[in-house]
């Protein structure tokens, strides 16, 4: 070699005979000139099929993953009608924000609000309203299991949290009936 770069027509020439000579090296380490498979669906034309199928990929020893579960949508749990019944006054209708749904009272109207949550969200709320030291009633007979709070349930089915909560200027016994009724509903809904 003369240290001359090589240009043109000679170093395609010279890419094409790497190609060319990879490819062989390549054919020649499995088989390529048999193109039958083995059980294994790898190729065959090694003297035995043990070569084969120690190149095949081990077996997975550890149980599947548990799947994840479904994803629900919060504003499909609650509807317009049952959001409206529980405030007690007509709402806009609702906005989702992941796995929130909020129904809002319009700015004309008196103040009111529906939120559905779902998920770790929803038992973060419980989880933190118990360390505040808030008081709960268990709700027998909804989900897994459910309680109640001033304006707020919260339902477990199948470890799927589910909480609502209402935002109203009234006495919080009040709105004690309609809550567990709508949270039994939501429950028989999953």
């Amino acid at each position: 070699m003369t240290g001359r770069p090589i240009t043109g027509g000679r170093r395609a020439a010279r890419l094409t005979l790497h190609c060319l000579l990879a490819a062989a090296v390549v054919a020649a380490g499995t088989g390529c000139g048999d193109t039958t498979e083995s059980p294994t669906g790898l190729p065959t034309g090694f003297p035995d099929d043990s070569v084969a199928a120690s190149q095949a990929p081990p077996a997975s020893t550890e149980t599947d993953p548990p799947a994840a579960p479904a994803v629900i949508n919060p504003c499909d749990l609650v509807t317009q009608q049952e959001a409206e019944q529980l405030a007690g006054t007509p709402l806009d209708a609702p906005r989702q924000v992941e796995a929130t749904c909020t129904f809002t009272s319009p700015p004309t109207g008196p103040t009111a609000q529906v939120e559905v949550f779902v998920g770790p969200g929803a038992k973060k709320m419980l989880d933190i309203n118990r360390e505040l030291g808030h008081e709960f009633r268990e709700l027998p007979g909804i989900g897994d299991e459910a309680y109640a709070e001033d304006n707020n349930v919260y339902v477990n089915i199948s470890g799927q949290w589910i909480s609502i909560r209402l935002v109203l200027l009234n006495d919080p016994a009040e709105n004690r009936q309609a809550l567990e009724d709508l949270a039994r509903v939501v429950a028989g809904r999953l």
